[in-house]
């Protein structure tokens, strides 16, 4: 049986992104110094998981701040106040993050909000009547050439349509039904980009299939990734969730082109059921979270034995899962 990680801690083992960030704001070390402490505990962080037998290893988890402002930034939802200040692209993101006072002007950080159950927050992202989705820049492909380069295959992992737009601020007139074909125009092109560079697998996190969901929700939903999976290129696609169940569109999901299924079988109630009472699709993958990345103590080895074992009746294939978020 094999297994994946739907993101891996990326503060580095002794919190040096965090120092090598604090003195980048301090101007004590240079932008390409900082980034060269962040590209060597990303390449640290795929070498153990690769040497520690994990199947399915994600690039693009890492942020220098946070994944929401980084799919911002990647969709070209950058809100006007931060461009005028006519900073580089990496001083812009961190205008963003945690605001900016000095030569080029005064502007307060994006809104936080606290990230469904967990005592993390994220950045929300704005959508300006102006904006214009598309792709911006290039960290997801980067990522995933520079572990490509040092020989391990990577999932290249990014926060789904439907989440993004659900959690985003819209301060103008339009709202999602305005962006929703921009935005999932922008994952077709991530898609097509990723196919290019020979990439297997894409991840896309929709933890917000775990909400209550309305049923303009779920249209919504359909209705972006039936679009985005049109546009796969031979690239496999995996929808993951985490931090509950999908109740409420357990059959719409499995209805759509998905390779892979993630599941949360530690916080969501009624996951098992929903596999076990009902057809899990026998052309999917289930990616079984069984594993609660949040627990410091061990994991229950027999429990988690007769979950799987009994999900085995059910699914093709199951991949395990530790989820760390």
């Amino acid at each position: 049986m094999k297994t994946s990680i739907i993101g891996y801690p990326r503060i580095g083992a002794p919190r040096e992104l965090k120092f090598a960030s604090e003195k980048y704001f301090r101007q004590e070390i240079t932008a390409e110094e900082m980034l060269e402490t962040a590209k060597n505990i990303r390449l640290k962080n795929c070498t153990v998981q690769n040497e520690n037998g994990i199947d399915y290893i994600p690039s693009n988890d890492f942020s220098f701040y946070d994944n929401m402002l980084d799919t911002a930034v990647l969709l070209n939802a950058v809100p006007e106040r931060y461009r005028a200040l006519k900073l580089s692209e990496l001083d812009t993101y961190f205008a963003m993050a945690r605001g900016y006072q000095g030569k080029s002007g005064d502007v307060k950080a994006l809104a936080m909000k606290k990230w469904f159950n967990t005592n993390y927050h994220y950045m929300v992202p704005e959508f300006e009547d102006s904006t214009e989705i598309k792709l911006a820049e290039t960290k997801p492909f980067d990522e995933f050439l520079e572990a490509q380069e040092s020989g391990i295959k990577t999932k290249p992992v990014i926060i789904g349509a439907f989440t993004f737009l659900k959690l985003a601020r819209f301060t103008g007139n339009k709202g999602i039904a305005d962006f929703a074909d921009g935005v999932s125009s922008a994952y077709c092109d991530y898609l097509a980009k990723l196919s290019e560079l020979g990439a297997e697998w894409a991840e896309f996190d929709e933890p917000y299939l775990v909400t209550d969901l309305s049923a303009e929700d779920i249209s919504l939903f359909v209705l972006l990734y039936k679009k985005i999976l049109s546009a796969k290129n031979g690239v496999k696609v995996l929808l993951q969730t985490y931090f509950g169940d999908i109740r409420d569109c357990y059959s719409e999901l499995c209805g759509l082109d998905f390779d892979g299924i993630g599941l949360d079988f530690v916080e969501g109630k009624k996951s098992f059921e929903l596999v076990t009472e009902k057809d899990f699709p026998k052309d999917k993958i289930l990616f079984a979270g069984v594993v609660n990345g949040k627990n410091i103590w061990k994991n229950h080895y027999c429990t988690t034995l007769i979950t799987v074992s009994e999900l085995k009746k059910h699914c093709n294939e199951i991949v395990l899962i530790l989820r760390t978020n």
